[in-house]
């Protein structure tokens, strides 16, 4: 038990939590060997979390870094080859359907954005945050379609695989990703440019949530900032941690479905008028609604009990159905969780769990999933697929080696 508290404490960031039960847990199995790893770990992250602490002189403001850039000053070279954005009559970058295209092909062959471009996409990205609610409801026209694809983690060739099964997004296409874009697959920066990309080119028909895995302590430890610290600037990743605070975190479907990274609640009494009153800009919060969304888990048993990750809840089939009456709505549908099929119906056909990561982290073997709707009834149809092949590149190439012991 304290191993696992202290692994939780761990992927949270919390080092001096997690050093403790590391170290109680070294009491019952002191020669555990990725035990007493983990624990020399955290106590040399402690050393060097003092030792900054130490250096570190007071702010007066905190300046957001998306405010530093200045795209005027980057220069795209005429030699540059890469995807070139378009320019509208005010001569910005603009992104097209033809500059998408040719960037997902550069993606593929290992080419990288020019930096002016990169940060187009994701302040233009910021620019259609910043005017969303927390939850977004989300209309599907009568004979129209609408995708929900679960977590993608970074895996950008089987997203392209999604794209291959079910079209590109489009306004006839519409989709919705349900957060964790990011972290563990080491592709994570061409998953986010490219989904960033095509919100602000279909921003009423490409919507994103906010995952767990959109947030500055995963980041950090599984490999999403050392990823575009290797490929960008360490800049740019600062850039995307204070623009991920700005994802929403839920969706309405045709007032009918409550889509959410993660799950319900510790109270009975939440409406969505609740959810809309806080202040998502800013990093999780260790309890509460917005934590809960992001981190909470379903259970097959009655009620609620304490989450084995160590952080919100898990819910009952109950606790669901309440939610539902009192918000009158007809389902929950969350990701989250990897599933051997790539999606779950629970709680009494009243939840759904749908996953877009196939073989995750190339050893789980399980399926990938999404779900279509009809505008017309509503009803679900669920897609599974398998894994395509890649580049060899390891998962976690780029994560915190110093926190993995790599």
């Amino acid at each position: 038990a304290y191993y696992r508290r202290a692994d939780a404490n761990l992927a949270l960031n919390k080092i001096k939590l997690a050093l403790l039960d590391f170290r109680r847990a070294s009491k019952y199995a002191p020669k555990d060997p990725d035990l007493r790893r983990k624990l020399q770990q955290c106590e040399k992250a402690v050393k060097v979390m003092q030792f900054e602490k130490a250096l570190a002189t007071p702010q007066e403001e905190v300046v957001p870094a998306y405010s530093k850039v200045v795209l005027e000053d980057m220069v795209v070279e005429e030699g540059f080859t890469g995807s070139r954005m378009a320019k509208d009559a005010e001569v910005k970058d603009v992104v097209t359907l033809d500059f998408v295209l040719s960037m997902i092909e550069d993606f593929k062959a290992g080419r990288k954005l020019h930096r002016r471009y990169a940060y187009s996409i994701i302040l233009g990205a910021l620019e259609i945050f910043k005017e969303l609610p927390n939850v977004v409801r989300v209309d599907v026209p009568k004979g129209s379609k609408f995708t929900v694809c679960g977590d993608v983690h970074g895996q950008f060739f089987d997203l392209l695989n999604i794209f291959e099964l079910n079209g590109m997004v489009s306004e006839e296409n519409p989709y919705l990703f349900n957060g964790d874009f990011v972290d563990r697959g080491s592709w994570s920066a061409e998953v986010i440019f490219t989904l960033f990309a095509l919100k602000c080119l279909y921003p009423r028909s490409l919507h994103l949530a906010r995952g767990n895995h959109e947030s500055k302590n995963m980041n950090k430890i599984y490999g999403f900032e050392g990823e575009i610290q290797a490929k960008y600037t360490q800049q740019m990743a600062d850039v995307f941690r204070e623009v991920f605070c700005w994802l929403p975190l839920g969706h309405i479907i045709n007032e009918k479905a409550f889509v959410v990274h993660g799950g319900l609640f510790a109270s009975d009494d939440v409406t969505i008028p609740d959810l809309q009153s806080f202040d998502r800009n800013r990093e999780p919060p260790d309890e509460g609604y917005m934590c809960e969304m992001l981190w909470s888990d379903p259970q097959e048993p009655l009620g609620r009990a304490p989450s084995k990750r160590g952080v919100a809840i898990q819910f009952g089939p109950d606790v669901t159905k309440a939610f539902l009456e009192r918000n009158n709505l007809d389902l929950v549908i969350r990701s989250h969780e990897v599933k051997d099929e790539g999606y779950t119906v629970e709680h009494d056909g009243f939840l759904v769990t749908v996953f877009s990561a196939p073989n995750y982290c190339d050893h789980m073997g399980n399926k990938g999933a999404f779900i279509t709707f009809s505008g017309e009834d509503f009803k679900m149809n669920f897609t599974k697929f398998s894994a395509v092949e890649h580049p060899d590149i390891k998962p976690m190439a780029y994560a915190n080696n110093y926190l993995f012991g790599g």
